[in-house]
C-alpha cells in the first residue's frame, strides 16, 4: 500500500506539489483568520459598589447602607447574585450578572 502511494507520488510529482502548495496556502489563511485570545477572561461579569459611612459601626452601616442598596440592586435586569458586606465605616455590594451581559 505504501509502495503504491510512493510510486503514484513520484509519477505525479507536479500534482502532489500543487496540492501541497494549496494546503499550505489554506493553512496560512486559516491561521491568519482565526481569533486568538492569549488570556481568556473567565471572571464573572460584576459591578462592585463601595460606599463610605465614616465613623459608623458595621451594624449601622449594614442597616442604613448595605441592606437598602442590596435590596434595590436585586431588581437590576440580568442580575444573578447580589452580595453585601459591611465593615467599620465601609460597605461593599457585589452585583454579579449573567454571562454575556453588557455592563454599559
Amino acid at each position: 500500500m505504501i509502495n503504491k502511494i510512493i510510486e503514484y507520488s513520484i509519477k505525479n510529482r507536479w500534482l502532489i506539489l500543487a496540492v501541497t502548495v494549496v494546503l499550505l496556502l489554506a493553512g496560512i489563511y486559516a491561521a491568519d483568520e482565526i481569533a486568538v485570545d492569549a488570556i481568556p477572561d473567565l471572571s464573572d461579569v460584576q459591578v462592585i459598589i463601595q460606599t463610605e459611612y465614616a465613623g459608623q459601626p458595621p451594624q449601622v452601616v449594614e442597616d442604613q447602607v448595605t441592606y437598602p442598596l442590596s435590596t434595590a440592586l436585586l431588581a437590576v435586569p440580568k442580575a444573578k447574585n447580589v452580595r453585601g458586606y459591611s465593615y467599620y465605616g465601609l460597605s461593599f455590594v457585589y452585583v454579579i450578572f449573567e454571562d454575556g451581559t453588557d455592563l454599559y
